[in-house]
């Protein structure tokens, strides 16, 4: 039986998890870990307050302890509940900033981020500064635009475009796509600004799938 990666979504959005299991599809291979991508359908429309943040820990906690998996990944730009649900399972469990953060530093010693709300910057610097690497946060650019319009494939893609050039010229070396949101609009972001974007489906999608190297199934499994 194939291993199994959970991606968790903390938000209601069906365009967001329809979008995240896009950026995904690419890592599927014959035979490897499969992804499977749900949501909260109890969950807010977007985490974009503290108050969205607290709010789905217990819920996300909750789906883990029902779901049994050989890995977890919390698919919100912000990490929400990583600590909580790592207390529910002996799995591991991965944050999509924490993952997006360790690919960039891979590309570039300054990164920037556009975030998705000008509120999403305080719950973005925690993570950084909880990892040790704040000071090499160039630039953060806010889009300040609903879910809704940051997964239509060209609603807000002229902004978006905008926001990585101006990155780039606070001095980012690569850029973060800070909300799951964002994961069909890498290639433009990239072709905009000219540096390495990193789009943090596919950033923790791959350190899920390092994580199981070599795992026996059956272990794995036992230990959920």
């Amino acid at each position: 039986m194939a291993q199994r990666i959970l991606v968790l979504n903390p938000n209601a959005s069906l365009s967001c998890t329809a979008g995240i299991a896009a950026a995904l599809a690419p890592l599927a291979t014959p035979g490897g870990p499969r992804f499977d991508v749900v949501r909260l359908e109890q969950g807010p429309p977007a985490v974009a307050t503290w108050r969205d943040w607290f709010q789905v820990a217990e819920p996300l906690c909750q789906l883990v302890e029902r779901e049994a998996a050989d890995a977890y990944v919390i698919a919100c730009v912000s990490d929400p509940g990583l600590e909580a649900v790592r207390m529910a399972t002996t799995r591991p469990v991965l944050g999509m900033l924490r993952c997006a953060v360790a690919a960039a530093l891979t590309r570039a010693e300054r990164f920037g981020i556009i975030g998705f709300m000008e509120s999403s910057r305080p719950r973005q610097r925690r993570v950084l500064q909880a990892m040790g690497v704040e000071a090499r946060l160039a630039a953060f650019e806010p889009l300040n635009l609903p879910m809704e319009v940051l997964t239509d494939p060209l609603a807000a893609r002229a902004r978006i475009e905008a926001a990585a050039r101006h990155l780039a010229a606070q001095g980012a070396e690569a850029i973060i796509l800070g909300c799951t949101g964002l994961a069909g609009h890498a290639a433009a972001a990239e072709a905009a600004a000219g540096v390495p974007v990193i789009e943090p489906c596919l950033a923790a999608g791959s350190m899920a799938l390092l994580a199981l190297r070599g795992e026996p199934v059956a272990a794995a499994r036992t230990a959920a």
